[in-house]
């Protein structure tokens, strides 16, 4: 919350004009160039964080993939440096470095230093392309300490540099060459983001969904910081992508493909891929793409091919006699794994995120290609048809039964005080942007929790024991779990079934979820999983981040779910006492307190073994072995305190690992789990048996 002083209020009631705050002619500030990027960067590419700086990779390599989309690239080469700097090298054209008829000064300059500049806005350049707005590579030009472009062109290298948006040399010829293509070298600015450093593995995720959005291309990643190499390529394009992510999953059919193009008045020339298969497992997993671009919130052609889907099914099941109850949508989503890729020349998208598609056409243009070919498919494949039937009809059946479970559960909340979990202790506070919710793993620790808590805007809901994993559970069964049925009244907003691409509300046909969460019925601005910091600890706050991906995402999307962080070790030296939440801040402390002197020894262990060690300087160090061996003024000084504590707000990619973590760990394939625990043993300190 803000608060104003007396001060404050006063002027803000009398309409007094502060003090050095007129409004003039003069108060208007022209931003020129690439000086708005650098004021507002969050603007341009989402925030200054880890993801921002992920996202200058992504806006440099996208512009090579859209010379693989006109056909002008086979190759891309993205290198993480050891100097803190990335490269990406493609084998296109090369940008133009000729004078630019209106600017007069070198293209290659005009596209690195002016915002909206690109080959994008003309269709002879680029007829698909995921850059619309031309402000991406610019954009890293404005955010990056260093940047170098190397152009390979018509028999030259060309090259210029250029520091924060600015080009320090001229575009200059330095050598001669047989190829074409270019390299952009940038270093982020620390002067812009809070992390420099860039990580591998995220890297490595966006660049392998390109390869298999375009078969192809051959994508390879290098990391000198450490030797790792990579390379995709994905000659089965969409087929395998559907392969790889069902690969945890045991599947029921073979993938089915279908493509075709349409011509659009207001869209253009129209490419429609979809590839999807049926697994045994209950969960919807779509991916959806518009030029490459992940549209994470679905849109039109979403809803198209989610709308032929059920249409086609639904017919060819009820003209053979196959449907033992009324099919809906959500029956022929169970167990579905999709990937839907357009490519439109002049895509409409909501919002500059472009997370959803807003082309009316392109719904009707999904739809009659997926009716047209998969009724096809069906009829020339009847085994595979009666299976996909078979499936949809075992979810009716769940569904039906789900329905009852939770008109029993409402009559039972009916019949209890205000339709809340017992164990629940409530705050006063009944305002949700002004309360939070600590779920605590432990009865134990919840007595802490809920000792220590302010009452006021604090509520506490302790867990016994971990919770049902609900990946791998219909719907019916994880209602009659008590611990998820406490959660869901808690919180009070319900829940719904999250798919794989992130949209929730989008139905096909007019159809409505049996399951509803709404936003607007949350209980509380905050929830909070609190759980120890052991393998039991992570295990269940792994089960409860699957809980809230596949049942109430939209909580994550509006950042309101959170992980506490409470401390490892205690450390104290006198009357000294400091709180440690990792090994190398319980270092850094114990180094402070010596204040360079030489390390002491350990002189005695305490009757737990490595949780408390005393040296023989007086240093006393305890390792905290669960949330119930804090009183309820220490967990409220480390953890639950808004001045004090810390707190990991959860994303949807930590989420999403989570979902895929409880997939390898406790699914049906033996193969995967072995190969986690192999590579990731070397990991393990201290293990729990």
């Amino acid at each position: 919350m803000e608060h104003m002083n007396n001060e404050e209020v006063n002027k803000e009631n009398t309409g007094e004009e502060p003090e050095n705050m007129s409004y003039t002619e003069e108060s208007i500030r022209v931003l020129e160039g690439l000086e708005a990027v650098r004021m507002r960067p969050a603007m341009y590419i989402g925030d200054v964080g880890e993801r921002g700086l992920h996202h200058l990779v992504h806006e440099v390599v996208d512009n090579s993939i859209d010379e693989a989309l006109a056909g002008f690239c086979k190759n891309i080469k993205v290198t993480i440096h050891a100097d803190g700097s990335c490269s990406v090298e493609d084998d296109g054209r090369g940008i133009p470095v000729g004078p630019h008829p209106v600017k007069q000064i070198s293209t290659l300059e005009v596209v690195m230093c002016t915002l909206h500049a690109g080959g994008k806005f003309d269709k002879t350049s680029y007829k698909v392309s995921g850059g619309l707005h031309g402000v991406g590579v610019s954009c890293v030009n404005a955010l990056s300490e260093e940047m170098v472009v190397q152009v390979f062109r018509d028999g030259k290298i060309y090259q210029q540099k250029y520091s924060r948006g600015v080009a320090t040399t001229p575009v200059e010829e330095i050598g001669t060459t047989n190829r074409t293509g270019t390299i952009v070298r940038f270093k982020p600015d620390p002067l812009i983001f809070k992390t420099t450093t860039f990580k591998f593995e995220r890297i490595a995720q966006r660049l392998q969904e390109l390869a298999f959005l375009n078969p192809a291309v051959e994508i390879t990643l290098l990391d000198e910081r450490t030797g790792t190499k990579e390379i995709y390529r994905y000659k089965g394009g969409l087929v395998d992508f559907v392969k790889y992510i069902d690969s945890l999953e045991t599947p029921l059919i073979k993938p089915i493909f279908i493509t075709g193009n349409a011509v659009s008045e207001n869209s253009g020339e129209v490419k429609v891929e979809i590839c999807f298969e049926y697994n045994t497992g209950y969960n919807e997993n779509l991916l959806s793409y518009v030029n490459n671009i992940n549209t994470i919130e679905g849109g039109t052609h979403v809803s198209g091919f989610r709308s032929a889907l059920t249409r086609t099914l639904n017919a060819y099941a009820t003209a053979n006699k196959l449907a033992k109850e009324q099919l809906i949508g959500d029956d022929f989503r169970e167990g579905l794994t999709a990937v839907i890729s357009v490519m439109v020349p002049e895509p409409q998208f909501e919002g500059q995120t472009k997370t959803k598609l807003g082309n009316g056409e392109i719904e009707g243009i999904v739809r009659t290609i997926v009716n047209e070919k998969l009724s096809t498919y069906l009829e020339s494949n009847p085994a595979v048809a009666k299976k996909i039937i078979e499936k949809a009809n075992l979810a009716a059946e769940a569904r039906i039964a789900a329905r009852k479970s939770r008109e029993l559960v409402r009559r039972k909340n009916a019949l209890e005080s205000g339709s809340l979990p017992g164990k629940l202790a409530d705050c006063s506070i009944r305002d949700p942007e002004k309360t939070e919710l600590f779920i605590v793993e432990g009865d134990s620790a919840g007595g802490s929790a809920k000792q220590g808590r302010d009452r006021r805007f604090q509520a506490i809901l302790p867990l016994k024991g971990k919770i049902l994993n609900v990946q791998k559970s219909r719907l019916s069964k994880i209602l009659e779990n008590e611990e998820i049925r406490s959660i869901f009244m808690a919180i009070g907003a319900g829940f719904s079934k999250s798919n794989g691409n992130g949209n929730e509300k989008e139905q096909s046909n007019g159809e409505s979820a049996d399951d509803t969460f709404s936003l607007s019925k949350v209980r509380y601005g905050k929830i909070i999983l609190m759980a120890d910091a052991d393998v039991d600890g992570s295990h269940i706050r792994t089960l409860l981040l699957t809980l809230f991906y596949l049942y109430m995402r939209e909580l994550i999307y509006e950042g309101r779910l959170y992980i506490a962080q409470p401390p490892l070790y205690k450390i104290k030296k006198g009357k000294q006492e400091f709180y440690a939440y990792s090994d190398a801040q319980r270092d850094e402390i114990i180094q402070n307190l010596r204040k360079g002197s030489p390390k002491a020894t350990v002189v005695n262990e305490g009757e737990e073994g490595e949780s408390t060690t005393t040296s023989s300087d007086g240093i006393v160090v305890s390792r905290f072995k669960g949330l119930g061996e804090m009183n309820p003024e220490q967990l409220w000084q480390t953890t639950m305190n808004p001045e004090t504590r810390t707190l990991l707000k959860v994303t949807i990619e930590n989420a999403k690992e989570s979902a895929r973590i409880i997939e390898t760990l406790m699914g049906e394939k033996v193969e995967p789990r072995r190969k986690f625990i192999e590579e990731n043993a070397h990991f393990v300190r201290n293990l729990d048996i």
